[in-house]
C-alpha cells in the first residue's frame, strides 16, 4: 500500500484492520468463543445477595464489581448482579475495598 503523504485523512472503511494482517501473514487466527449468560444457562432469576460464594466470582481482588465484557453476564442479569453486592457491601457482607 502507498504511503499517505498529505491532505485528507484516509476513511475508517479504507484503513487495514487486525482481521487482514492475519489473513497476510498466512497465521491461523484465533477465534474467541462467545461467552454466555451463567445465570441464564442455569435459569437464575433472582440473585440472592446473601450468597457470598457466587457474588465473590464476580468481584476482583480490589473489591470492584466485574464487568459484563469480562464476565460474560447478560445486561438484566449484570443489573440483579450489582444490585446484590451493593446490599452484600451495606449489611458487611462483603468488602467495599481491600485493605491495601
Amino acid at each position: 500500500m502507498a504511503e499517505h503523504k498529505g491532505g485528507r485523512p484516509v476513511a475508517a472503511s479504507q484503513r487495514p484492520t487486525g482481521g487482514d494482517k492475519a489473513i497476510a501473514t498466512g497465521k491461523k487466527q484465533y477465534f474467541r468463543r462467545r461467552k454466555v449468560c451463567r445465570f441464564c444457562v442455569e435459569k437464575i432469576d433472582d440473585i440472592n445477595y446473601k450468597d457470598v460464594r457466587m457474588l465473590s466470582a464476580f468481584i476482583t481482588e480490589k473489591g470492584k464489581i466485574v464487568p459484563r465484557r469480562l464476565s460474560g453476564v447478560c445486561a438484566p442479569h449484570q443489573r440483579r448482579l450489582s444490585e446484590a453486592v451493593k446490599q452484600a457491601r451495606n449489611i458487611a457482607l462483603l468488602p467495599f475495598t481491600t485493605g491495601a
